[in-house]
């Protein structure tokens, strides 16, 4: 390291612009105004190359931004017990600032850092990344999937059979309802028409669309919210608010029940405890604070997957039918019950919701503080540097995967599992079309920060896809450029007017 270090190009070297020069591209006129997310990253890849430095300016540090996989990895393998992920400022400032007493130093996963960070992931990963704890909320998530599909039949064109232009809503709706299942420990009944809970419910789609949008203006442009809280940085805290707010009422209403529930001398079994009640033995606010992560991070985020995994279906019917056959082995009626085992037995689902990541990638990549000095495409980079690793850019990239434009699931299958009448020559093609380097593909993140909600987000989309395409022939027939804007996440940016045609 040593050697490599001294032969490897020092750090103020690295391709930048002045912080003016930078600033100006971001005003009216500039190259990058008004650019979303991703449109950003790709300008200033073409102007930069695959690794620049983004000048720190208004509070904010110098950041190191690399496209490519070799310095992934080399990150990931220095980011410590510890890992510093430097992101979600302003959620930070809500939590510790704003609202200190509130969180009382109990701030989650999302914007912690070090011995605070690590303290409540301890606490929570033994319940959260448990399979049997989320396998206990499988037929519960089945009712919610089975009502969305009643839903689509009420809201359909009779005619067309088309979904309305508001059908983004009724999308919210539906993952709203699954996560609450979980962290809440309800059912809000958003699907129905006279839910009490449906006010609430709008509230919190508008503060979770607001939470997304803000915090990249914030965030990932020119803000001066450190200095002087600026007129979206007011709307952002609004929005955690009244995410707060809303969480809290119903996490309250969950402790009340479950308190009634003792003094009537009910008693579940370790087994029978929802995930909420095992929290909630263990500390209250904890409790609260993981319900209140679980919906930032689970209904926009799993609601833009859902979205991705429709919308390549329906462009991909070949894969919709090789799909539809694979689900209706554990799922011989429409209107059935899964199996407990049923999830163990659809390997294309899941290699189907692997590549649609792959072509809609959710975020653009991951970032992390390195915990000692490194070389990065052969420049130096000081130890608590930083660095944006851009992944999104590279999926569809011939030199990192064979076929890229081919919406391809079979890439992701294990050998041995794919369908046994495969033609030697499809067998050949999905051999060679794995990625050219594992750090590419980590769409829920790596290491000890990975996403502490996938188990609950892969049993919400599996089960959920699993009974819509039972149900239904997907079509989509419309354009498919821009269809998702890049904000801190990738989000629908068309009217989402699918076609469901029911199975006889």
């Amino acid at each position: 390291m040593a050697m490599e270090w001294q032969r490897a190009r020092p750090f103020c070297e690295l391709p930048r612009d002045g912080v003016f020069n930078f600033l100006r591209k971001f005003l009216p006129g500039g190259r990058y105004y008004n650019l979303d997310s991703t449109q950003l990253v790709m300008a200033m890849k073409e102007e930069y190359g695959n690794i620049y430095k983004v000048p720190g300016m208004m509070g904010r540090p110098d950041t190191v931004v690399t496209h490519h996989p070799d310095d992934f990895e080399r990150v990931l393998r220095n980011e410590g017990i510890w890992p510093i992920r430097p992101s979600s400022a302003t959620l930070r400032y809500h939590r510790s600032k704003l609202r200190a007493e509130f969180y009382e130093g109990v701030e989650g996963t999302i914007a912690t850092q070090g011995e605070q960070w690590s303290s409540f992931r301890s606490v929570v990963n033994p319940i959260l990344m448990q399979p049997k704890n989320i396998k206990m909320y499988q037929k519960k998530i089945a009712e919610v999937n089975q009502e969305f599909v009643n839903r689509i039949r009420l809201i359909r064109n009779p005619e067309t059979l088309e979904m309305p232009d508001d059908f983004e809503e009724y999308l919210q709706r539906w993952m709203l309802e699954s996560v609450a299942v979980v962290a809440l420990d309800k059912q809000l009944g958003l699907l129905r028409d006279d839910s009490e809970n449906y006010e609430d419910a709008l509230k919190l789609f508008s503060a979770l669309t607001d939470f997304f949008t803000l915090t990249f203006d914030l965030e990932y442009r020119p803000s001066l919210w450190r200095i002087v809280a600026t007129p979206k940085f007011k709307r952002l805290m609004k929005a955690l608010d009244d995410i707060q707010c809303i969480t809290w009422k119903h996490t309250t209403e969950a402790i009340v029940k479950l308190e009634v529930e003792r003094q009537q001398g009910i008693n579940r079994t370790e087994r029978e405890q929802s995930v909420l009640e095992k929290l909630l033995k263990i500390d209250k606010k904890i409790a609260t604070v993981m319900a209140m992560d679980l919906l930032m991070s689970g209904v926009d985020t799993t609601g833009s997957l859902a979205v991705g995994v429709l919308l390549c279906l329906a462009k991909n019917p070949e894969a919709q039918e090789k799909l539809r056959k694979e689900v209706k082995r554990v799922l011989p009626q429409k209107d059935g019950d899964f199996t407990t085992d049923a999830l163990n037995n659809i390997p294309y689902l899941r290699a189907c919701l692997k590549e649609t990541l792959r072509v809609y990638p959710l975020a653009l990549g991951n970032i992390r503080m390195p915990q000692n000095d490194i070389v990065l495409s052969g420049f130096r980079v000081p130890k608590g540097t930083v660095v944006s690793m851009i992944s999104a850019t590279l999926l569809q990239s011939e030199r990192h995967y064979p076929q890229p434009k081919v919406y391809l699931p079979e890439r992701w299958m294990r050998h041995g599992k794919e369908d046994k009448q495969q033609k030697s020559e499809t067998a050949v093609c999905v051999g060679a079309a794995k990625a050219s380097n594992p750090f590419i593909y980590l769409p829920f993140g790596v290491g000890p920060r990975a996403c502490l909600g996938r188990r609950i987000s892969d049993l919400e989309i599996e089960l959920g896809i699993a009974r819509l395409v039972r149900n239904f022939h997907i079509e989509f027939n419309h354009p498919t450029e821009k269809v998702f804007k890049g904000m801190l996440i990738n989000m629908p940016n068309v009217p989402l007017k699918f076609k469901f045609v029911d199975i006889e």
